[in-house]
């Protein structure tokens, strides 16, 4: 079983910038897309960025020219590093993968445990 562990969040200033971390504990066989979502207090979970396949990327256009998803694949990881970050932008955190274990695996997501991030003066 696939588990992802976040880290990188915490308590920043308005402009300041973070960046989260998503490690796998293991392969996934195929991934269809890896993506970062949010969810603040009292609303619904949003999508934040995603990968797709062959990297493409998409970003809500809330954190465009702001937030940037990458991956490293040696190191079975996904990032968010989070620019200009604005009080908006807390919330809880989570990585997300879709992907099977294998090639007769049904098509899953895959969630971290969620990192909180806090924009404050």
């Amino acid at each position: 079983q696939v588990q992802l562990v976040e880290s990188g969040g915490g308590l920043v200033q308005p402009g300041g910038s973070l960046r989260l971390s998503c490690a796998a504990s293991g392969s996934i066989f195929s991934i269809n897309a890896l993506g970062w979502y949010r969810q603040a207090p009292g609303k619904e979970r949003e999508m934040v960025a995603v990968m797709n396949r062959g990297a493409t990327t998409n970003y809500a256009d809330s954190v465009k020219g702001r937030f940037t998803i990458s991956r490293d694949n040696a190191k079975n990881t996904v990032y968010l590093q989070m620019n200009s970050l604005k009080p908006e932008d807390t919330a809880v955190y989570y990585c997300n993968a879709r992907g099977k274990l294998g090639p007769l695996a049904s098509l899953r997501d895959y969630w971290g445990q969620g990192a909180q991030v806090t924009v404050s003066s």
